[in-house]
């Protein structure tokens, strides 16, 4: 017999209580799988399951074994499967879910670099500021900022960015700048409402930190029109880091309190915690982990 052979027909047995019902899975004979059982059972010295005239139960010992088995065959059955595909690539589809501003600005660029190097893979990247349930929606990895706080979902650090306090030289001419974050009550600011806390400005200084309740507001859900507004000279705005790079570098904006510290935001990768890892999900986050470190995106100033 062999082992393989003998741990699939127990398991199928223990899932469905019956050697009829595990024949049928297998696509085996009842005799088989009853013969495959019993020799595995012989082979590890220890009775697995109980035998009745209407159903087969588990005994602690094929109990022990069920609890860790399936995970230890799906991931075997993977990593055939893996080893038989490489030569072939990856295939299928990779359902994809990103926030708005950061999948314009630079998971397109990851996607179509990812893409290139497995032609038969075809990607779906749905961009959205809601959080999606990956289960529900169908989708097989989020790029996410933040870590989720959700036990069905693991999670692979990608990179870290902050953000910036900025304003349009034109402004501050009429209003003057901020030197503290009191000085901004003063202001208009311009908040980008799909932060966490987006009424809450945070900012540290020695190790006291500071926190700022805009009162006077224009509020939207796009940190790309938070920046043009500011370009605009409606007001001060907090963006992060990645959507300010041109802005700054041509003097259209101008960095704000530049002596305060804002606190950084991690990216994540974003997946199901099941019991193995499909191997095109994983091939993107390794590709992503490396393609951050090659990519403008993780180059800006953060402080």
């Amino acid at each position: 017999m062999d082992l393989i052979d003998g741990l699939k027909a127990f398991v199928a047995t223990a899932q469905t209580g019956s050697f009829t019902e595990a024949a049928k899975r297998l696509g085996v004979s009842n005799r088989l799988t009853s013969k495959y059982v019993a020799e595995l059972e012989t082979k590890l010295g220890a009775r697995l399951l109980q035998r009745t005239t209407r159903k087969v139960g588990l005994t602690p010992s094929g109990q022990q074994l069920l609890n860790r088995v399936p995970a230890l065959l799906d991931e075997l059955d993977d990593l055939l499967t893996g080893i038989g595909e490489e030569a072939k690539g990856l295939s299928g589809i990779l359902r994809i879910a990103a926030p708005v501003t950061l999948g314009e600005i630079y998971i397109k660029g990851l996607l179509s670099r990812f893409a290139a190097t497995h032609p038969e893979l075809s990607i779906d990247l749905r961009l959205s500021d809601e959080h999606v349930d990956l289960a529900s929606d169908g989708f097989d990895l989020a790029f996410r900022v933040g870590m989720p706080d959700v036990v069905t979902l693991k999670a692979r650090k990608l990179f870290e960015f902050t953000s910036h306090l900025v304003a349009s030289p034109g402004y501050l001419n009429l209003k003057g700048a901020p030197l503290t974050p009191d000085d901004l009550d003063a202001h208009t600011c311009i908040i980008d409402t799909n932060r966490r806390n987006a009424k809450r400005w945070v900012f540290q200084q020695n190790g006291q930190e500071y926190t700022f309740h805009p009162s006077r507001n224009l509020m939207v859900n796009s940190a790309n029109i938070a920046r043009d507004w500011a370009v605009d000279g409606c007001g001060v705005a907090l963006c992060p880091n990645f959507v300010l790079h041109k802005e700054l570098s041509e003097g259209k904006l101008v960095r704000l309190l530049e002596n305060y510290q804002l606190p950084m935001h991690p990216l994540f990768a974003v997946y199901l915690n099941g019991n193995v890892l499909p191997r095109k999900v994983r091939a993107l986050i390794d590709f992503a982990v490396e393609d951050v470190q090659n990519n403008q995106i993780v180059t800006l100033p953060t402080a």
